[in-house]
């Protein structure tokens, strides 16, 4: 009897099943894809000297959003003339905000001051992950928000009917909810694709459209009808808070008084500031047209929604908020 090796049984059941040659390449790929152990970030630059430019510009951001949200959360919890509706969702959203910036920007800063790109897969993983938990949950806060306002200025007289302190700790609990729930979803969908298109991600942290930009060909359908989910009810959430601000601003110019319509408009305010850097950066990051799409540009987008915003956040609410100026004093 004569033994056949393993690449001439190979060749003969190549030959005799044709189609088993091509369903062979596809495991191979979605072999090797599921191989990477780690991914490649983007650098800032390959510079020395502006890789430390970088960490040190990241630093200060980043002490600059600890310094004040861990304010404003320090505030509202301790003084108790700011235990109000408004000034608890405040208090979450310093909460996602310190939460989102700290998801991202220590990789970064690591990864400048070591001159590395390095991000192992669970820690891509859990980057994605959280950020967009974070990010998503937000959102819906911002959401809650303007409901608050609407609340507030259109309907004075049912506000502590309307949100009382159970009802808020409720809408809270579903903003977070919600976000946790989209991120479980989304995150295990992508990383459950096989990975044919290497292991160099371009951005400087781990986010879905640059690891779909890995996966093989035709296989990121069903996280592409996810995202199509989740652009719909964010949608939903963005006519909601338009509808709400025509019906603030409607109600605050019935207002007879000047100083009346000042009070109203300088409560929507901050909300208005924090919200349209939320979306504008959000919106133009995902729904830009590929023709002026860059790595460069790409880089520049994320770094103003993800880094900028939970930085600048403090010092909108604290500049416009009185109550809070003088419990920070």
């Amino acid at each position: 009897m004569v033994e056949a090796t393993t690449g001439e049984v190979y060749t003969i059941f190549s030959m005799t099943f044709p189609p088993w040659t091509v369903l062979n390449d596809q495991w191979k790929q979605i072999f090797n894809g599921s191989s990477i152990t780690e991914f490649l970030l983007l650098a800032f630059a390959d510079r020395r000297e502006l890789q430390l430019l970088h960490f040190w510009l990241f630093l200060g951001i980043y002490l600059a959003a600890l310094l004040g949200n861990g304010l404003i959360i320090t505030a509202i919890a301790c003084d108790h003339h700011l235990h109000t509706p408004m000034n608890f969702f405040l208090l979450n959203l310093s909460l996602l905000d310190l939460g989102s910036i700290s998801t991202t920007v220590p990789k970064a800063m690591a990864n400048s001051l070591w001159d590395t790109r390095d991000i192992s897969y669970l820690g891509c993983a859990a980057q994605l992950f959280f950020f967009l938990f974070l990010i998503t949950a937000e959102f819906y806060l911002l959401t809650i928000m303007a409901y608050d306002r609407y609340v507030a200025i259109c309907q004075p007289l049912h506000y502590r009917t309307l949100l009382g302190s159970r009802a808020c700790v409720h809408m809270a609990a579903a903003a977070w909810g919600t976000g946790l729930l989209n991120s479980l979803l989304h995150t295990a969908n992508t990383f459950s694709l096989p990975l044919c298109g290497g292991n160099v991600v371009d951005q400087f942290f781990c986010e879905i459209p640059q690891i779909l930009k890995l996966s093989c060909s035709g296989s990121y359908l069903r996280e592409a009808g996810i995202l199509v989910l989740s652009v719909c009810l964010g949608f939903g959430c963005f006519v909601f808070i338009v509808l709400s601000y025509v019906q603030i601003f409607r109600a605050v110019l019935r207002i007879p008084s000047d100083q009346g319509r000042h009070k109203a408009f300088s409560t929507c305010l901050p909300h208005l500031a924090v919200l349209s850097l939320f979306i504008s950066t959000s919106f133009f990051a995902y729904l830009k047209p590929p023709s002026i799409s860059s790595p460069s540009l790409d880089l520049v987008v994320s770094f103003l929604y993800s880094v900028v915003p939970p930085a600048v956040n403090p010092l909108i609410y604290s500049m416009r908020n009185q109550e809070i100026k003088d419990a920070l004093r």
